[in-house]
């Protein structure tokens, strides 16, 4: 499986459908979109994840949104995608790299920790404050965001 990634080109449009399967808010999704890189995994020019790159704060740097299409979740894309974004970030000449996911979101939080990102904090209520609809994944209700970081 050969997987391409490449910044998105001013003239494209994001694939909005893959940038929802990680955040449900397509007001959020277009906001943070204005103001950051995105970048797409391809294989044989079929879109098939996607990451973008928020910068936040002098040498720091955001994941705001990473999503694999469902057809190749499970396949190491998600890992590819992270790793990806470390060796970005680090060119760019950032220091800090930051990921925030639910606290449902369990499998996301696995698979950061084994990338090496570490949990510095827990925003409590954020996607009852952010969000109209509830979230659900996993059974379990989505309100607090987990903040990780890693050095790089």
């Amino acid at each position: 499986m050969e997987i391409t990634i490449r910044q998105l080109s001013a003239h494209e449009k994001p694939p909005m459908e893959l940038l929802l399967l990680a955040d449900p808010s397509q007001k959020i999704v277009a906001e943070y979109l204005q103001r950051g890189d995105c970048f797409v995994a391809e294989i044989r020019h079929q879109l098939i994840g996607i990451h973008v790159l928020l910068p936040t704060r002098p040498y720091t740097i955001e994941i705001v949104n990473i999503a694999v299409d469902e057809r190749y979740q499970g396949k190491g894309v998600g890992k590819i995608l992270l790793q990806h974004a470390i060796e970005t970030a680090k060119a760019m000449g950032y220091t800090t790299i930051e990921i925030g996911t639910g606290n449902s979101s369990l499998g996301q939080l696995a698979l950061y920790q084994k990338c090496g990102f570490r949990i510095v904090g827990v925003d409590r209520n954020f996607f009852l404050r952010h969000y109209e609809e509830d979230i659900i994944e996993n059974g379990i209700r989505c309100t607090d965001m987990i903040r990780l970081s890693q050095d790089i």
